[in-house]
């Protein structure tokens, strides 16, 4: 065995071991791609496609990675990590620009008595029916911007499209505020699936469009038979806003769906602007299927991944904008992508009816027409010195561990408040920012509070008046 290539080997026989005893599927998503670069003494350095990746594999296969490092290696064997380079955009290609509408193969639903008032999709008497996916083909892949704010749910969706339903992504829950590419995401991952497998039924659908078709559906004698009928026949599906779906007998028609989809290893994607945890109002047994698989959160766009974005589509609109223009808006719109993209199409507007110049004059001007002044917008420093000043607190006890517990609500509160007034901020941001705490802790803290919130009275109030201290910066 040459010695430069000891690396490959030592981890060739480290997959031999660990194809023994895990589930050739997550062998095949997890495993393969890793690459050995190097090993130095008892130290192996790999490289894995992303830090997300890094964790998935630490979560669900330390303890498997470790048995056979040290059987490969010895007992002081030690794994090293290296990412890829995150891939770039094409430069000037608008990957949608001719793109045909997805469409789905015609598929066989069996109605009941024909002759009888239709089903929401289907007509008695029809051997086949055509489901339209209701995919916009400008919500690809291609058409994303990546960044930290998204990278992971990018990842996970680029798995899931390579093998929908055998991935341990299913169902994939996407969370986050508003505007910030949960729907964008969601066709982009049904977009792939159909350009890899055309051969499989995907159908994107809103939880308030599901909520509607079950209702006309229900008081109709056999109605709602082919109204589970149809869904029990999608390869794909995809609800978007799915805490739009309340009501307990649209709630237990979707528990019956997703049962049947998930138990024959058909895809199930969801949407939402809050975690599964979060969702009041749902069946316990709704909400803990939507854990069964992989919950990510879309966060905040930082400077960078707004400046690519705003690139990315003024050249999909053919204008040139002068770059002090696109830094401008980057540096003063942070909440969402949706605010971004409306602010540099407004401009464009007012820069062809007007017949102005792009300049950062009339950007500023369109801005703070849209969208106030941003300056003043809520920050997680500017919450945190809120609720410090009204416990009569420092900052400094704020972000410590200390468990005294007038500090330990304050705390809590100062989480709570930053998920509620900062739209897009992410739990891992919040608790970064709040003495290194993990997305977990900042999760149970939100809980607690809107727990307390609902049940003491006391609490109530002093959260409503650290409220009224940041509400008028809005």
């Amino acid at each position: 065995m040459e010695h430069t290539n000891r690396h490959i080997d030592v981890w060739e026989n480290c997959l031999r071991i660990i194809e023994q005893i895990i589930d050739p599927r997550k062998f095949e998503t997890w495993f393969k791609p890793i690459r050995p670069l190097s090993i130095e003494g008892s130290t192996l350095t790999v490289e894995v496609p992303s830090d997300f990746f890094r964790e998935y594999l630490e979560e669900s296969f330390l303890d498997v990675i470790k048995m056979t490092l040290r059987r490969v290696i010895g007992s002081d064997a030690r794994l090293v990590y290296e990412f890829r380079p995150v891939r770039r955009e094409q430069a000037m290609v608008l990957p949608a620009a001719g793109a045909s509408v997805p469409t789905n193969k015609s598929i066989p639903i069996s109605t009941y008595q024909p002759g009888i008032s239709a089903g929401p999709f289907v007509y008695p008497g029809l051997k086949r029916v055509s489901i339209d996916p209701r995919l916009n083909p400008v919500y690809c892949f291609a058409n994303m911007i990546e960044g930290e704010c998204n990278r992971m749910g990018i990842t996970a969706g680029e798995n899931i499209s390579l093998s929908p339903g055998n991935t341990p992504f299913n169902p994939l829950f996407i969370y986050g505020g508003p505007g910030l590419g949960k729907t964008h995401l969601a066709q982009a991952i049904g977009i792939s699936i159909h350009e890899k497998y055309p051969d499989l039924v995907v159908l994107y659908v809103s939880g308030n469009e599901f909520k509607t078709q079950y209702m006309d559906a229900v008081n109709v004698r056999n109605k709602l038979t082919d109204f589970l009928a149809f869904y029990m026949k999608i390869d794909v599906l995809i609800v978007d806003d799915i805490q739009d779906l309340q009501g307990q007998g649209c709630q237990n028609a979707m528990f019956n769906v997703f049962n049947h989809l998930h138990q024959r290893g058909k895809q199930l994607i969801f949407t939402s602007d809050r975690a599964p945890v979060e969702l009041r109002n749902f069946e316990e047994r709704l909400r803990s299927r939507f854990k069964w698989g992989l919950a990510v959160e879309l966060g905040r766009p930082d400077y960078d991944t707004r400046l690519s974005m705003l690139r990315s589509r003024a050249f999909r609109e053919g204008v040139k904008v002068p770059d002090e223009v696109l830094e401008f808006l980057a540096s003063t719109i942070k909440s969402n992508f949706r605010e971004l993209e409306g602010s540099l199409i407004s401009l464009i507007a007012h820069s062809t009816l007007t017949r102005a110049g792009i300049t950062i004059d009339l950007a500023d001007k369109v801005t703070t027409g849209l969208i106030g002044d941003e300056k003043q917008e809520v920050s997680i420093e500017m919450v945190q010195d809120t609720v410090c000043d009204y416990f009569k607190i420092s900052r400094e006890s704020l972000l410590s561990s200390t468990r005294k517990r007038t500090i330990v609500q304050a705390r809590q509160i100062s989480m709570y408040l930053c998920r509620n007034f900062i739209p897009g901020c992410s739990l891992s941001t919040i608790g970064e920012e709040t003495g290194g705490k993990d997305h977990s802790t900042v999760l149970h803290a939100c809980m607690t509070v809107q727990n307390l919130v609902e049940t003491d009275r006391s609490f109530r109030q002093w959260v409503s008046e650290i409220e009224k201290k940041i509400a008028p910066v809005l």
